[in-house]
């Protein structure tokens, strides 16, 4: 799974020129058919793209900023929702706002609760690496809103340096945490511990 732009005209051509690079090997990544099918909520039908690696020939899928892997709501929703979390609201207020099963946003809460730390680590170097200069957000006394401050430190350094609306339009906060994390902030195994240097 490949996280690329929002914009499918903008991806196909990225694809057809060889301007996707493969996230195994040194190849590039060639057009090779279509994902399923599926709604997704705050999207609508979603069909991504699916890639082949003219070198090593695994096959990707190219999946939108705009959405997480394997999740039927919008990555702009579950940043909502999450936010929300952080201002103290609590699963069933937060699936009211967001226009979510009570389930599914309890089961968001859930994911996030079990990684609040290695997330704020990871968005705080993305920080770092991405702007110049950049100051690290200082702890808010609570892991919730720690997060959502590393976010948003890793947003602003993002489009500081790089602009807020560039070719791919204008960049979210929930678009930085679905790029950086490869589209998988609520999946198992991210992010992977830090090995020291």
């Amino acid at each position: 799974m490949v996280t690329v732009e929002a914009d499918q005209v903008l991806v196909e051509s990225r694809l057809t020129a060889g301007g996707v690079p493969c996230p195994v090997c040194p190849g590039v990544l060639t057009p090779w058919g279509w994902a399923r099918r599926r709604e997704v909520r705050g999207v609508g039908t979603l069909q991504p793209r699916r890639a082949r690696c003219s070198l090593c020939l695994v096959t990707h899928v190219l999946l939108p900023v705009t959405v997480l892997l394997r999740r039927a709501d919008a990555a702009a929703v579950i940043w909502t929702a999450l936010v929300a979390r952080a201002a103290g609201h609590g699963h069933r207020t937060i699936a009211a706002l967001v226009g979510t099963p009570t389930s599914t946003a309890r089961g968001w809460l859930r994911r996030m609760s079990t990684r609040l730390e290695p997330v704020r680590v990871h968005f705080t170097v993305v920080t770092r690496r991405a702007g110049v200069d950049q100051a690290v957000p200082d702890a808010a006394g609570d892991a919730w809103r720690d997060v959502v401050a590393a976010v948003a430190a890793a947003w602003l350094a993002i489009t500081s340096r790089f602009g807020s609306a560039g070719l791919v339009g204008t960049v979210t906060a929930a678009q930085v945490a679905c790029a950086s994390s490869g589209g998988r902030l609520l999946s198992p195994g991210w992010p992977r511990p830090s090995t020291p240097c």
